[in-house]
């Protein structure tokens, strides 16, 4: 088969994407960064990487082009009539890695901090390559991470749960568990997303960063297996009636601590979570212990849990009453808005990679709502003038990543692709305009617009805005 026979759905041919580049910023970028952040520059990051998506373009042409390895024009294709090595010899060892890596041939995939946010590796947030992942699932080593005084390796034979009262009352019978007593419970295992408040945060006031990796980064799914909570607090005898929230507390140096109003408990959704993805915890993401607030803002889903105190208020804890609130076009500040509302995202193609052909695409992406399932996606090719709906991948979950796809002729002009997604409560992911409205441009959590890929006549494809 030769090269200009393959055609895509619709008769259109299949066209080839030259990927993000992975290495967007050196040493000499970072420090640039955080010098022009202390002037106050907003889009300090964008230009920043464009600077060196610049620099990496002929280095990625010809990585593109190693990738798709051409099939010639005549003389046959070497890849059929020549045998590799790997065809003539034995290869490695059984099990000579105890714990499988990937190949070294996507060693490019990886998450990835962000310099411009904080100045302190312990302090600081990563980013989940979105661009080159499939299905809904975040593998456990590209979870995003997020750390306000570093991760900790946890050993769990000393790691204890405690569960208390704010007065003597509140709690029958307080409790001390051990890691093994948790793991003797009944369990449960379930797929959530989990997205922090802050995801997307840097675009409130106008294009920020390049690519998808930093947009939208903040954001994985797990399968998580644990123990429900209310499990744990029945046999502790909580008064339920006096007891309608519950303060959760991290055991690293930040002593992060959250108030979880107990109807979210009382639904069984909320897990003591030991399991992810098959396996323990990664210490990067709460290893032995952690909270699991299905549809709430990442920040709750308390690493490293130590305790568990019931009370009858909310607590404004320093990230509830300082930190982690959404201030309002007003002037005030709004407290305790933890859900994630329903939002989308394409993620191929988006910002840095290129378009090399005319031809058809697969426009891929992800959905997902704090309140329930997605219903639906629509996708737009001209900038919201026209939509069509996607193709649901499935399996479509409830508070749990959802993908979506649909097809695509580019015809080689301007194009700018955006998704939009709708969830079962028939909330409707808003576009920046509307979010303003009642939002304005100055807070930083909870941004669930709209994003918005021009696709240029050169191919490129870059992050906008529209008004």
């Amino acid at each position: 088969m030769q090269a200009d026979d393959r055609t895509g759905p619709e008769g259109g041919f299949p066209g080839r994407l030259l990927k993000a580049p992975e290495n967007f910023i050196d040493a000499a970028g970072v420090r640039t960064v955080f010098a022009e952040a202390k002037q106050g520059r907003r889009d300090f990051i964008r230009r920043a990487f464009a600077s060196a998506v610049g620099a990496g373009a002929a280095g990625g042409a010809v990585v593109a082009q190693a990738q798709s390895n051409p099939v010639p024009t005549e003389g046959g294709d070497p890849n059929i009539l020549e045998l590799p090595e790997h065809s003539r010899n034995l290869g490695q060892g059984v099990a000579s890695e105890g714990y499988g890596r990937p190949s070294k041939y996507e060693s490019n995939v990886q998450r990835r901090p962000s310099p411009g946010l904080t100045q302190t590796t312990q302090s600081s947030v990563s980013f989940a390559p979105l661009q080159s992942l499939f299905g809904i699932v975040t593998p456990s080593g590209l979870h995003f991470e997020r750390h306000h005084q570093g991760w900790w390796d946890v050993d769990p034979s000393k790691h204890r749960l405690m569960v208390n009262g704010s007065d003597e009352k509140m709690v029958r019978t307080p409790k001390v568990f051990t890691l093994d007593e948790i793991m003797r419970l009944p369990a449960v295992s379930r797929f959530h997303f989990i997205e922090c408040g802050a995801n997307s945060g840097m675009e409130w006031g106008n294009v920020a960063v390049p690519t998808v990796q930093y947009s939208h980064g903040m954001l994985s799914c797990s399968e998580f297996t644990g123990v429900p909570l209310k499990i744990v607090l029945d046999l502790c005898g909580v008064d339920y009636k006096r007891g309608r929230y519950v303060l959760a507390e991290g055991a690293d140096g930040s002593s992060m601590t959250r108030t979880i109003p107990m109807e979210m408990i009382e639904s069984g959704e909320v897990l003591l979570a030991y399991g992810q993805n098959g396996e323990m915890l990664r210490p990067e993401n709460g290893y032995p212990l952690r909270l699991v607030v299905p549809g709430v803002q990442g920040v709750s889903w308390v690493k490293y849990l130590r305790r568990i105190e019931v009370g009858d208020a909310p607590y404004a804890a320093k990230d509830e009453a300082v930190h982690y609130i959404d201030l309002m076009p007003g002037g005030l500040h709004r407290q305790y808005t933890s859900i994630q509302e329903c939002k989308s995202v394409v993620t191929t193609p988006s910002g840095g990679q290129v378009l090399l052909d005319k031809g058809f695409y697969n426009i891929s992406g992800l959905a997902w709502s704090g309140r329930g399932r997605v219903a639906k996606v629509d996708v737009s090719v001209d900038g919201g003038r026209n939509w069509r709906p996607a193709r649901i991948e499935g399996p479509v979950q409830t508070k749990a990543l959802t993908r979506f796809n649909i097809d695509w002729v580019w015809d080689g002009r301007p194009a700018i692709i955006q998704s939009r997604a709708t969830d079962e409560t028939g909330y409707v992911q808003p576009s920046y305009r509307q979010l303003r409205a009642v939002r304005g441009k100055r807070s930083i959590y909870h941004n669930n617009a709209i994003q918005s890929w021009l696709v240029q006549e050169s191919g490129e494809v870059k992050n906008v805005q529209l008004s």
